[in-house]
């Protein structure tokens, strides 16, 4: 979602403004009216893009999930041309910091409403995490090849649990710069790899 540079769709405003809203008072707190209100159509204008709420949170969390592993992807990719797996790491590592930063409200629509979903896209939602995760233990231990494989996967989930931390941060506006904020988170994941793999 953020990485677009052109101008949002309609579809697009809601699903961002309803990630705003679910993240700030909870799926149940919001109603449709709101939602629509907030990107300036009618409330039953919303069901010309979605079902409802429910179709509106199964594709924030399954989309960005599907979009979080399709950038690692293409990052890999992209680093296959002769970039060593330190790079690609460092690569990785930027293109989840920029999600932690552009996407705030879906990281704790994720925590807190992953439950909501219906079971078929819960589980997918887990598929595209596990493979997501799969594919940074296999450049970790590039990095670090004396790590088994258990140790690389624990870490990396200790990574995304650092980055992932950004909603408890403060507000966007009191952080000390996003290159600052990038930077220093940068850093904390690649010293924590470090540490792992010593």
């Amino acid at each position: 979602m953020a990485t677009r540079t052109d101008a949002p769709t309609r579809r697009e405003q809601i699903l961002k403004e309803a990630a705003r809203l679910f993240a700030e008072r909870g799926f149940h707190g919001v109603g449709v009216d709101e939602i629509g209100a907030a990107v300036g159509i009618s409330g039953p204008g919303l069901y010309r893009h979605f079902a409802g709420k429910d179709a509106m949170l199964a594709e924030l969390l399954v989309g960005i999930s599907g979009q979080l592993l399709t950038g690692a992807k293409r990052r890999v990719a992209e680093a296959d041309g002769g970039a060593g797996a330190e790079a690609v790491l460092d690569s990785l590592i930027e293109g989840h910091i920029d999600f932690a930063l552009d996407d705030r409200p879906l990281i704790t629509l994720h925590d807190r409403e992953l439950d909501r979903l219906r079971d078929s896209d819960r589980k997918m939602v887990r598929q595209l995490q596990r493979q997501y995760v799969e594919l940074w233990v296999g450049v970790v231990r590039e990095v670090y090849p004396g790590l088994g494989e258990p140790a690389a996967r624990s870490a990396v989930h200790s990574v995304f649990g650092l980055l992932n931390s950004t909603p408890h941060l403060g507000r966007a506006g009191s952080l000390p710069g996003r290159g600052a904020t990038a930077e220093l988170l940068h850093r904390m994941a690649r010293g924590a790899f470090a540490a792992v793999g010593l």
